[in-house]
C-alpha cells in the first residue's frame, strides 16, 4: 500500500520536450516510473527517448495510453492552463512542479477544480515518490524532481512544504535503515492544491504507513489545522519540524507563502500547536527522523 501513486500508476509528462521536463522524465524512467506519454503541443507523433509517445493534447494522451496522472513542467504563464487541461481530461492526479505561477491564476484554477475528482499536488513543489522494492528502491513511482536514490520502501509517510527538507527527512530515515511508504512535497505557494491535512488523512487511512513526518514553515494556518485534526483523530505517531523560526515579520523567506503577516503564521504558534496536539517537535532539521523513531519506540 501507499498513497496517491503506486508502481503501476501510468504517468504522462506535460512539457516533456523542454530541458527541465526532459531531464526529470528521463530520471523517472530510470527509477522505473511508468511514463506512458509526453505532451507538447505541435510535437505530436514524435518519441521521447525512442520509447515514449508524444501527443499534442492531454486528452489525446489519456485516450491512447490510459494515463491517470501527470507531471507538469510548463513555464509559469502557461502552467495554469496545463493544470486545467489535465482536469478536463479526467486525470486523477496532477502534479505541478512549476514555480512562479501568478496567484490570480491559481485562484482561478482552484475555483474551476472545486467539486471535481482531480487532485492537484503543488504548484511549486518537488512532487512525490512511492519507493519500489528494487535496488535503491527502483521500480517505484517518482513524479517530479525528488532524487529517487535516497528513498527506501517502508512504512513512514513524509509530507512537507519544503522540497529540500523533504529530501533531508527521507535521507535521514533511509540512512537509519527505515523506509518510506510515500513522500509528498505539497509546495510552498500560498494557493496550492493539497494541504498537510489532506495528506495526513491519507496516511492515517493507509494500513502500510506506521508513522508520519510533517514538515511546515512560517505563513498561513495549514499546519495548525492539521495539528488540530491530528490531536483528535490521528492513530499514528507524528513528528514535525517548522522552518523559519528566525524569520523577521513581514519578510518572505524562501517560498511565496512563507511570510508572517498580521501577526499570523509564526513559527512559535505552529510549534505550540504541534506540541499541544502531541506531535513530537524536532528542534532542528537534523533531528526529524530521530524524533519520530523515538516516539515509535516508546509506543
Amino acid at each position: 500500500m501507499s498513497i496517491l501513486v503506486t508502481p503501476h500508476t501510468k504517468v504522462l509528462v506535460q512539457g516533456i520536450t523542454g530541458s527541465f521536463g526532459a531531464r526529470h522524465a528521463q530520471l523517472s524512467l530510470e527509477y522505473g516510473t511508468q511514463i506512458v506519454a509526453g505532451v507538447t503541443p505541435g510535437k505530436g507523433g514524435q518519441l521521447f527517448e525512442n520509447r515514449v509517445p508524444i501527443f499534442d493534447t492531454v486528452a489525446e494522451a489519456v485516450k491512447q495510453t490510459g494515463a491517470t496522472a501527470s507531471a507538469i513542467f510548463v513555464p509559469p504563464p502557461f502552467a495554469a492552463d496545463a493544470i486545467l487541461e489535465g482536469v478536463d481530461a479526467g486525470l486523477e492526479l496532477v502534479v505541478c512542479i512549476t514555480e512562479g505561477i501568478p496567484v490570480i491564476d491559481m485562484i482561478k484554477v482552484k475555483r474551476a477544480m472545486a467539486g471535481l475528482k482531480t487532485r492537484l499536488i503543488g504548484p511549486n513543489c518537488p512532487g512525490l515518490v512511492t519507493p519500489g522494492t528494487g535496488k535503491d528502491s527502483h521500480g517505484g513511482c517518482r513524479i517530479g524532481i525528488a532524487p529517487g536514490y535516497i528513498h527506501k520502501k517502508g512504512n513512514i509517510g513524509v509530507v512537507s512544504r519544503s522540497g529540500t527538507l523533504t529530501y533531508e527527512a527521507v535521507w535521514q530515515l533511509t540512512s537509519r535503515g527505515v523506509g518510506q511508504s510515500t513522500c509528498v512535497g505539497i509546495g510552498g505557494d500560498p494557493v496550492n492544491g493539497t494541504s498537510h491535512l489532506d495528506v495526513i488523512k491519507m496516511f492515517n487511512d493507509d494500513p502500510e504507513t506506521e508513522g508520519i513526518i510533517m514538515i511546515g514553515e512560517i505563513g498561513g494556518s495549514a499546519e495548525e489545522e492539521a495539528a488540530a485534526w491530528i490531536k483528535q483523530y490521528c492513530k499514528k505517531p507524528v513528528a514535525g519540524f517548522i522552518a523559519g523560526s528566525t524569520a523577521p515579520p513581514g519578510r518572505r523567506m524562501g517560498h511565496a507563502g512563507a511570510i508572517v503577516s498580521g501577526g499570523k503564521g509564526t513559527a512559535e504558534a505552529k510549534i505550540a500547536a504541534f506540541k499541544e496536539a502531541g506531535i513530537g517537535v524536532a528542534a532542528t532539521p537534523s533531528e526529524m527522523a530521530d524524533t519520530l523513531l523515538a516516539m515509535m519506540k516508546r509506543g
